[in-house]
């Protein structure tokens, strides 16, 4: 089973996020779990802030080291971690070979940045793989962290009931998924291809084939090189 721990300094955010769907099924199903550990329980402020000023002056705020360490501290002693994923906006960018890779692992960390980023020695120390959903900045690692787990815990044995529907999405051979259609078979003058109601099951893999080449040059040109 494929278990996340969440670092956060706001896991209300998380409230609802996978109670229906296909996680929340996964989840009853014992194929993965997650706890979410709020950061602000480990700060010795009095204020219980985990923030605090940049050194050197600039905007914004930072995320202090001892609170992330001292939840790492406590989390590592109950279990090793395959990986500690940082949520940066200059992180590698998460792809399916990534989530596929993850797929994979026991247990993984996911620490949520938020204000202005995380004390550089948290990265240096405890991170051991950065992550960016895409190249623009989001107020904090938070959604980034829902949709690398949601990514990765459906390709996890038994998380989806057709386990060739997650074999067979896009990005999963380096093309794009093909056209997909279903009843009626004819709606408002727009037919269904007739390979794919021929029964020939080889000339619709062919027609897919072709299909997904087609429009992985269209749209990401950039997948065939």
């Amino acid at each position: 089973m494929l278990h996340f721990d969440i670092l956060t300094g706001h896991p209300s955010l998380f409230a609802g996020a996978f109670d229906s769907s296909i996680m929340s099924r996964a989840k009853e199903a014992g194929i993965y779990s997650y706890e979410l550990h709020n950061l602000h329980d480990y700060s010795a402020d009095k204020w219980k802030r985990i923030d605090d000023t940049p050194y050197g002056g600039g905007a914004g705020m930072v995320m202090r080291c001892e609170p992330v360490f001292d939840c790492y501290d406590k989390l590592a002693k109950e279990r090793d971690y395959d990986e500690v994923v940082y949520m940066a906006a200059d992180g590698e960018m998460f792809n399916q070979t990534i989530a596929n890779e993850l797929s994979l692992k026991s247990n993984i960390m996911i620490l949520c940045g938020h204000y202005k980023g995380i004390d550089e020695r948290i990265r240096q120390t405890i991170v051991t793989r950065e992550i960016s959903i895409g190249e623009y900045v989001l107020t904090g690692g938070e959604l980034p962290a829902m949709v690398l787990m949601d990514a990765t815990v459906r390709l996890l044995p038994g998380a989806i009931g057709d386990a060739g529907s997650a074999l067979t999405d896009s990005y999963m051979d380096g093309l794009l998924e093909p056209p997909i259609y279903t009843k009626p078979r004819q709606f408002r003058g727009m037919n269904v291809p007739d390979v794919l109601l021929s029964g020939n099951h080889a000339e619709i893999e062919k027609w897919k084939q072709e299909e997904s080449i087609i429009k992985t040059r269209q749209r990401r040109p950039d997948l065939l090189d």
